[in-house]
């Protein structure tokens, strides 16, 4: 899970999501939720404010993203899985299908252009999945990720107002898919609390 130092994927998620998410529109959040529209004269009035950096917060959050479901498909074809930690995976990888397609929406409602996936092949290389050698590998692979993403968007709950709540929505997506791996990977129940955000 990481390119080139091993707390980048924490850092550039948190980095993406929460310096820029602080001029997100409501109107952009509502839209990611779940997929949801929000009512269409608050959609007009947010195109008529300046959506450049919403688009571009929402673009960072489409790459990483696809940046998960890469991780999942490399890890479903690496043949280190047990069939039903594959299932698992398999089923967060669908997660992070809805929560692209949320954010693409989102996107496309500002008039913007989503982000494109990159070539899997460099998605393995960033990620360094020639080093997987078994499912622990794999799974910590994935549990370094998810954390990331769970930590990013803890990120964005402050710079919300009345949306709040979907930044711990998604947050609390990440951070479900973080116990099931710590739990896969017989981590103990952790003492202390604050687990996430700092």
């Amino acid at each position: 899970m990481n390119t080139h130092d091993s707390n980048l994927p924490t850092a550039s998620r948190r980095s993406l999501l929460s310096g820029a998410g602080k001029t997100l529109s409501l109107t952009a959040l509502g839209l990611v939720a779940g997929g949801a529209l929000i009512d269409t004269a608050e959609a007009k009035k947010a195109k008529k404010a300046d959506p450049a950096q919403d688009i571009a917060v929402l673009n960072a959050a489409i790459a990483l993203e696809h940046e998960g479901i890469a991780a999942y498909s490399l890890a479903a074809g690496s043949g280190l899985l047990t069939p039903g930690v594959l299932q698992v995976g398999v089923t967060f990888q669908s997660h992070h299908k809805e929560h692209r397609d949320a954010l693409i929406g989102a996107v496309r409602t500002l008039g913007g252009t989503a982000v494109e996936e990159k070539a899997l092949g460099e998605y393995a290389e960033a990620l360094n999945a020639g080093s997987l050698k078994n499912q622990e590998d794999v799974l910590r692979l994935a549990l370094k990720l998810e954390t990331g993403a769970t930590n990013a968007y803890l990120g964005l709950i402050p710079a919300l107002k009345d949306f709040h709540l979907l930044a711990a929505r998604l947050a609390g997506d990440e951070a479900y898919h973080v116990a099931v791996l710590a739990n896969a990977l017989g981590e103990p129940i952790p003492k202390a609390g604050f687990l996430f955000g700092a």
